[in-house]
């Protein structure tokens, strides 16, 4: 690839970040100032507290967003990849030396991922919310109208998911730089007419704020924390974009964008306190607040629709590290992989978002239900990220605790401050995550219960062949594919299929699929074949939580190590167990009865697998857990 192409595709990628990467964080402004100052909070509005307030701002995005995200945990990739789990996947692999350790890791990457989806909810209910509430400022009259405009927009923006976001996906770039560019230059109008806000570049007045504050720092803290929602999606998108795109479209514009607006609005705010009911839009004159709310309204649909995005991929990797039931899910490009539509997740989602609108009813009180899943699952990312400087790039302990000791502390303080908004909606996204982090745990736990109770009543697989091959079973001229979770015993349907059938196929396949806690698996290392006995073979079929899980593709490989398979000769023989909760040791038998209604509403493995459907034979067993 020439230097031009090279610096073409690198522009393209970091115009693409701007849009899906930093569209949460970028319409946070339509919102921030408004809360800082709010009744809540008791903060006086004068001069001196607004340079505080938005040196905090400053200085908070320049050392939460800059120097943690962008400059220290991009660099804790996993194999390219980035984002909660796959942070969780490389912490566990690097310093689970014990199993205890191990399973504490993995359970603070599941309780961040749950949390994750709270802020799914609030994202895309807030963002709009506060868009469309500009109509207020620009004629009360039409105040009436937000909440139904605003459920239209997030209607038609879940209905539009499962054509795709290719075509639309082309537009996010330039419509944050449009959005961006606006955000500066309205916000370097009121900064040339009142330039006193430039002293909020002094850290020391931000120091000053923070320290007058006392006790009620923390509910300062609590509304300042809105301007750095948002950060999570610079390391939760890397590996479709890459580090360096990403790090030049926050540095380049986003960084520049964001604290000449909040300046601005700071500026306005000392300059006409009235304008407090709605800093953002009393930045534009009059004739210009219809086309701000326009782009503004653009703005946060695109930010939704990346949250919405995230959900689908991070469910996804739920489901191939054992987390969740298989799911429906829908590929929407032909060329890129993680172009995905989720069906459940999108209409679950829906209802959710509609909830929070409707029963909030505006984006201050949304405010208030905002900020404490995203800042736990900060802590949590920053403490995982310590084991990863400690244990994966063997950096000396007080190296490792210098370069996160810091973030540590402020994300405490962050989370202590917003949790002080629980009673005032913060409820909200923390009972959606621990109701989510309940399903994972359990049904990671149930797995495990229903292979140990299969291991334990199934026979085994080594004699059992070698049986059959004595007994001279009639076999039939194909390629028998047995799909299990437990390679060593015999396979349910195996066992039908001879009972009922009487009959035994040349080739039988034990395949057995496992999902590792790395993002991909390379070809040469997909397959694993071992011969078992005459017309017997293991087939282990390996994918990282990003591959896409193709069966028939993975057979093809087998021919190389000896497997004479045809696939247009092979039937699929797939056991569906049926869970039956027993009030045994295992699980509580709530716990029992939820594992079985996910189980039974589990989605086709036959679709999962992508297998032929009409070379599939299921046959289904009861198993006591």
């Amino acid at each position: 690839m020439s230097k031009t192409a090279s610096r073409e595709s690198f522009a393209a990628l970091a115009l693409g970040a701007m849009g899906v990467v930093y569209g949460d964080i970028g319409t946070s402004p339509l919102y921030t100032m408004k809360e800082v100052f709010s009744p809540a909070t008791g903060i006086p509005l004068d001069a001196t507290h607004l340079i505080g307030a938005v040196s905090v701002i400053f200085w908070g995005l320049m050392l939460v967003v800059t120097l943690k995200y962008v400059l220290l945990i991009l660099r804790a990739d996993n194999r390219g990849e980035g984002g909660i789990m796959a942070l969780t996947a490389l912490a566990a692999e690097a310093a689970g030396s014990t199993r205890r350790r191990r399973t504490a890791l993995l359970l603070a990457g599941v309780l961040g991922a749950a949390l994750f989806y709270g802020d799914s909810v609030i994202t895309p209910a807030i963002s709009v919310l506060s868009a469309v509430e500009g109509l207020e400022v620009a004629t009360p009259a039409l105040k009436a109208y937000v909440i139904p405009i605003s459920v239209a927009v997030l209607i038609g923006l879940f209905a539009v998911q499962r054509h795709g976001t290719a075509v639309v996906g082309k537009l996010f770039g330039p419509v944050i730089v449009v959005w961006f560019a606006v955000l500066a230059f309205f916000g370097f109008l009121e900064i040339v007419r009142q330039p006193a806000i430039l002293a909020a570049l002094n850290p020391l007045n931000g120091l000053a704020f923070l320290h007058a504050r006392g006790w009620q720092v923390f509910a300062a803290v609590g509304a300042i924390v809105l301007a750095f929602t948002g950060a999570e999606a610079l390391y939760a998108d890397m590996g479709h974009f890459g580090k360096k795109p990403i790090q030049l479209a926050w540095t380049g514009l986003v960084l520049p964008a964001l604290a000449i607006n909040y300046m601005g609005q700071g500026a306005l705010l000392m300059r006409d306190p009235s304008a407090l009911e709605n800093p953002f839009y009393r930045l534009f004159p009059q004739s210009w607040l219809i086309p701000a709310v326009v782009l503004a309204t653009l703005a946060t649909v695109i930010a939704s629709q990346a949250v919405i995005s995230g959900a689908y991929s991070m469910t996804r990797q739920a489901i191939q590290l054992g987390l969740l039931p298989r799911m429906r899910v829908q590929f929407t490009s032909a060329k890129e992989a993680g172009q995905i539509y989720m069906p459940e997740v999108n209409w679950l989602l829906l209802v959710a978002v509609l909830l929070a609108v409707l029963g909030f009813g505006s984006s201050s009180a949304l405010a208030s239900a905002y900020g404490i899943a995203v800042t736990v699952t900060m802590l949590i990312t920053t403490g995982l990220t310590f084991f990863v400087v400690r244990h994966a790039w063997r950096y000396p302990l007080p190296v490792a605790l210098a370069a996160t000791g810091v973030f540590l502390a402020l994300d405490a303080l962050l989370v202590v401050s917003c949790a002080l908004k629980f009673l005032q909606g913060g409820w909200f996204p923390l009972v959606l995550g621990a109701a989510l982090f309940t399903v994972m745990a359990t049904w990671r736990r149930g797995r495990e219960l229903l292979i140990e109770t299969m291991r334990r009543d199934d026979p085994e697989l080594l004699p059992f062949i070698h049986a059959l091959n004595e007994d001279r079973t009639h076999r039939v001229p194909r390629t028998a594919v047995y799909a299990v979770a437990n390679p060593d015993t015999v396979p349910q349907a195996l066992m039908h299929n001879l009972k009922h059938n009487q009959v035994l196929h040349e080739r039988n396949l034990i395949l057995t699929v496992v999902f590792h806690e790395v993002p991909w698996i390379p070809f040469e290392q997909r397959v694993q074949v071992t011969p078992l006995a005459p017309g017997f073979w293991r087939v282990q079929v390996n994918y990282g939580f990003i591959n896409t899980p193709d069966i028939p593709k993975a057979l093809e490989l087998c021919r190389a190590q000896g497997v004479p398979v045809n696939l247009f000769e092979t039937s699929y023989f797939l056991s569906r167990e049926i869970v039956v909760p027993t009030r045994n040791a295992g699980m509580a038998h709530w716990r029992e009865a939820l594992f079985a209604v996910m189980s039974r509403n589990a989605g086709s493995v036959a679709d999962f697998f992508r297998l032929p459907h009409n070379c599939v034979i299921e046959l289904g067993t009861r198993v006591q857990i």
